[in-house]
């Protein structure tokens, strides 16, 4: 009975892991249903090089949000003429750019008239749930294998509490959120994201704050693992806050430049144990911040792109002396090719670099956190100050299907949840400097590592990854993974 037990746990936790992550909110967007586009249809009325004027643009659908936050997002207006097979992209430039935006359900766009060259617009959506008071559970390590397999799905090591998110919560596609968390960390936070803040809809403003301590400190790192020391007592208090304006001039592309301010307090035990956590033996740190960051998206869909390329650029300073001095430049970008109807492949890169090199414990990070790692060493840190990696697969959809909900009334259309699972195969290099390396060893060498995998999209852009991955150290497993953007 032991050996079948010891054979079974790792299918045990496998599942509780998928049930945890579907459950968990996600921290870009919100769990749900969404909908693939419809077809966008245009009446064939005239020779695909006459010009056709767009005679006007009727909105239906939309009971909560604003008539011009959906225009703002269309590549034409009323007034303007195009051929017809310019046309046809421009409505589905506007179908994905909707879809993009997190708001609908589904959208459709479409011309219903013809008159002498004239043509009348539809834009047809259907809207998400927007309010989100919800529970809030979720594991504080890096991944869902971490914690079910080397923390064996501790209980201690989660967070708890409530969260509360509205989006859309004014009709113009602003977001707030309120999260209370004890558990693991205690945490209040609270967060105002407002697109447009003008009535030329270019400039925006965002500002959050939050406060928390734990009890559990990640101090070193050895052997590319975190290494963890936990007291009775709380070893770690933080403060943060930031304000940040943004800037949209056109459709895919947004700027922000923002301040922030940090504040990090630890315990005398950490500070013994690793002096270099914040350098010279300090306790604490106050860091104002400067940063700028841009945003270029061009996908037919962000969650899961199977089509088009996409780039980020992030350059800050923080800290104004010698013991908090910190410059980092951070890129990512990500590019998808179609090659079939049923397959694409896909290309993405993140490269990093923090000056000076000489840097505290606590600036170091650098790959395995957060959705920059390598796919097969998710139970490895690679700490540093410069370098990147490379991903690239290929990928086939293998199954596309919807899942009716009934309806209680008859009148009331169906509801549908899409289902749609790929397959594919893919492979990954990487590199990580460190000048002060310590006691570990992926860093200051090429890694690579590949594998095969299922991912599964499903209601309100949840993915799913299910990945076998096989790195240089000869080492294999299977992991679980929530979609992240690149």
């Amino acid at each position: 009975m032991s050996a079948w037990t010891n054979m079974l746990r790792p299918l045990k936790n496998i599942w509780l892991g998928i049930l945890i992550i579907a459950w968990i909110p996600g921290s870009a967007q919100e769990p749900g249903e969404f909908r693939l586009p419809d077809s966008v249809m245009v009446e064939d009325a005239a020779e695909p090089s006459a010009e056709l004027f767009i005679d006007s643009i009727n909105i239906s659908g939309n009971k909560k949000t604003r008539d011009y936050i959906i225009l703002r997002e269309i590549p034409f207006k009323a007034g303007e003429s195009y051929p017809l097979t310019v046309l046809v992209e421009k409505f589905e430039d506007a179908r994905m750019q909707l879809m993009n935006t997190a708001l609908f359900l589904s959208v459709e766009v479409s011309a219903d008239h013809y008159d002498g060259g004239r043509v009348r617009v539809i834009v047809n959506v259907k809207e998400r749930w927007y309010l989100f008071p919800v529970p809030y559970f979720k594991p504080v390590d890096r991944n869902l294998n971490q914690w079910l397999f080397e923390k064996n799905a501790s209980l201690e090591r989660v967070n708890y509490g409530i969260r509360f998110a509205y989006n859309n919560a004014t009709g113009r596609n602003d977001k707030f959120r309120l999260t209370l968390m004890n558990g693991y960390t205690r945490q209040f936070s609270i967060s105002y994201d407002r697109l447009y803040i003008d009535r030329k809809m270019k400039w925006g403003l965002n500002t959050g704050f939050g406060i928390g301590k734990n009890r559990e400190v990640n101090y070193n790192t050895i052997e590319d693992k975190q290494v963890f020391v936990k007291d009775d007592s709380y070893l770690r208090n933080f403060v943060r806050a930031h304000a940040e304006l943004t800037y949209r001039r056109a459709i895919r592309t947004r700027h922000s430049i923002g301040l922030a301010y940090n504040v990090e307090d630890i315990s005398d035990t950490i500070v013994a144990l690793n002096p270099q956590y914040f350098r010279s033996g300090r306790k604490n740190i106050r860091v104002p911040a400067i940063y700028y960051n841009v945003n270029y998206y061009n996908l037919d869909y962000i969650p899961y792109p199977t089509r088009g390329h996409a780039a980020q650029l992030s350059v800050s300073k923080s800290g104004l002396n010698r013991l908090t001095n910190l410059w980092q430049l951070h890129m990512k970008a990500m590019a998808a090719w179609p090659l079939s109807p049923r397959w694409f492949f896909t290309l993405s890169g993140y490269a990093g670099i923090k000056l000076p090199f000489r840097q505290s414990y606590f600036n170091k990070r650098f790959l395995g956190y957060n959705d920059v790692f390598l796919q097969g060493y998710e139970y490895n840190v690679i700490d540093g100050v410069a370098g990147g990696y490379l991903k690239a697969a290929f990928n086939r959809k293998l199954f596309d299907f919807n899942i009716r909900i009934p309806q209680l009334k008859k009148s009331k259309p169906a509801d549908y949840i899409p289902v749609k699972i790929y397959a594919k195969v893919y492979g990954n290099s990487g590199y990580v400097h460190d000048p002060e390396p310590g006691d570990n060893l992926l860093q200051n060498k090429m890694l690579y590592t590949g594998g095969i995998g299922l991912d599964l999209i499903t209601f309100y852009d949840i993915t799913f990854k299910l990945e076998w991955s096989f790195n240089q150290l000869g080492e294999n497993g299977l992991f679980l993974h929530r979609k992240s953007l690149f």
